[in-house]
């Protein structure tokens, strides 16, 4: 796993063989408290728990740790993804936008 910082966004990559496979971009927002992240894994099949591993990252992700919500975009039929985040977090709104679904993520107290 790759992480590579900009000024403004961070973007975390797995690769397979020198392939990336699965990419988020972390970056702030213009509303205090509030992160964004965008999430993509390649269709097909992946190394078990690329997709977790993604998040994780995510979550785990020094700016995420600070704000107290996150708005992520991932793939609308991406299950593997929106488990973990439940896994890890327990207020947890979807809404389908697309082929995308936008998922908001409470950082409070309740998630580890």
């Amino acid at each position: 796993m790759t992480l590579i910082e900009g000024q403004d966004v961070s973007t975390i990559r797995i690769e397979v063989d020198g392939h990336m496979i699965a990419t988020a971009e972390v970056h702030r927002t213009d509303r205090p408290g509030v992160v964004h992240s965008d999430l993509h894994a390649d269709s097909g099949p992946l190394p078990r728990g690329t997709r977790t591993r993604l998040v994780d990252a995510v979550l785990d992700h020094p700016e995420v740790h600070h704000a107290r919500s996150l708005l992520a975009t991932m793939p609308l039929g991406d299950t593997e993804m929106l488990q973990r985040v439940r896994q890890r977090c327990t207020v947890v709104e979807t809404r389908p936008t697309g082929a995308t679904k936008i998922v908001e993520v409470s950082l409070g107290p309740d998630r580890d």
